[in-house]
């Protein structure tokens, strides 16, 4: 490893062949130093990150690509947005996306190994496939991230360039006080998880009302995608299972729970493909599966991630836990979502979608005005537990009207 600065970097990325494809720590760990580096370096190349922040480079000669849409991202002219569920990129590395250079983001070195902190996600996969493929890993090594274990590490040895940096990480501010429909789903949700269950949890108001709501449950474990600071308030609520390890890929909170998680054994990052494998998944006891989605149709289809036919997020994690959840012994896999959409004014339980379908058969579908039993049961009372227990009062008859039209009444 070779410690450069920033112009010492930029001499090395003239190696990189024309119009190199970069992946980059993603989410809310995005190493702006070096990012900025390749943006005045490079006149063309590929930034392949997961859920981009705002302030990527965004001008002509360079193209956005990702199968997770960011804010960075959405409303992009150089977006290139490429389907997958999220167990399945690391692939896409391997077969059609292979990088030339990956940009990490990591905590100082302990015992000579570095540690990419809060996010692990698709990086070694790419880290991996950079190193086969004889091209640059980039590592920005910043005294205040925090240090984490298992998929996590990375040998000094296996990184070409280093920068370092003292910069704050990305916190999330003080939440907003949860609605009374959320807490009404958080509490609906939390009554359908036995004790002693794990726990995957989707981002949004709608989980956290849930994780709150879980604070009197024992012996919970969490397998999950990514965690916030509802689980800190699990553990210190004494919900979790002490002995199980915390699972997760990648993690998003306040400085309170980035100081928790620094050197916390507890804590196992793991890389995509084993956290997202529905395999591994479906081997945990009792595996609850919480997310959401903008709207659900009669025959149980959710549409997570796409507005008015352009994408707005991706397939993501979800469809990996539902099937997962599904396959485990006393599994179940819940889709918890308002009834009403209060922006675009309008019912989420729709009869049928207009958008690409995101998952389907899951459990149960939730809202806070009932849960609709959806799995093991006939298309015929799907229907009518959605229409009858989780649309809003004011769109049922319509719905009903609908459900006829429809063959499903």
């Amino acid at each position: 490893m070779i410690t450069v600065d920033t112009s010492g970097l930029g001499q090395a990325l003239h190696t990189l062949p024309d119009n190199p494809r970069i992946v980059v720590s993603g989410n809310h760990v995005i190493p702006w130093e070096l990012v900025e580096v390749v943006d005045r370096t490079l006149e063309r190349y590929t930034l392949h990150a997961l859920n981009g922040p705002a302030g990527l480079p965004d001008r002509e000669g360079v193209t956005l690509e990702t199968s997770f849409v960011g804010p960075g991202q959405r409303r992009s002219p150089r977006l290139r947005y490429v389907p997958s569920r999220l167990s399945l990129v690391p692939m896409l590395f391997r077969r059609t996306l292979p990088p030339d250079a990956v940009l990490l983001h990591c905590a100082p070195p302990r015992d000579g190994v570095l540690s990419l902190g809060l996010e692990v996600n698709v990086l070694p996969a790419a880290h991996e496939m950079v190193r086969e493929r004889g091209g640059i890993v980039v590592a920005l090594i910043n005294d205040q991230m925090p240090f984490t274990y298992g998929d996590a590490l990375v040998p000094l040895e296996q990184v070409d360039y280093a920068v370092h940096t003292s910069a704050p990480l990305v916190a999330a501010g003080a939440a907003a006080p949860l609605g009374q429909d959320a807490l009404e789903i958080g509490r609906r949700v939390a009554e359908r998880v036995p004790e002693g269950a794990t726990l995957q949890m989707g981002i949004g108001a709608v989980p956290d009302a849930a994780l709150a709501a879980l604070t009197g449950h024992r012996g919970l474990r969490i397998w999950t995608e990514m965690f916030s600071d509802g689980v800190l308030a699990l553990d210190r609520a004494g919900a979790l299972d002490d002995g199980h390890p915390l699972t997760t890929s990648f993690l998003f909170g306040s400085q309170e729970l980035y100081d928790w998680v620094d050197g916390n054994r507890r804590v196992s990052m793991l890389r995509t493909e084993r956290a997202n494998d529905p395999a591994l998944i479906a081997r945990q006891r009792m595996m609850t599966s919480i997310n959401t989605a903008l709207e659900v149709d009669l025959f149980a289809q959710a549409n997570a991630s796409r507005i008015d036919a352009r994408i707005h997020s991706g397939t993501g994690g979800q469809t990996d836990f539902i099937v997962g959840a599904l396959h485990s012994p006393g599994g179940q896999a819940m889709i918890a979502l308002r009834s009403w959409h209060p922006k675009a004014d309008v019912s989420t339980i729709v009869p049928l979608l207009d958008e690409p379908v995101t998952s389907v058969q899951q459990s149960a579908v939730v809202t806070e005005h009932g849960t609709a039993l959806i799995w093991g049961h006939s298309e015929q009372d799907q229907a009518a537990g959605l229409i009858d227990h989780c649309a809003h009062p004011r769109v049922r008859d319509e719905l009903w009207e609908e459900a006829h039209h429809l063959g499903l009444a």
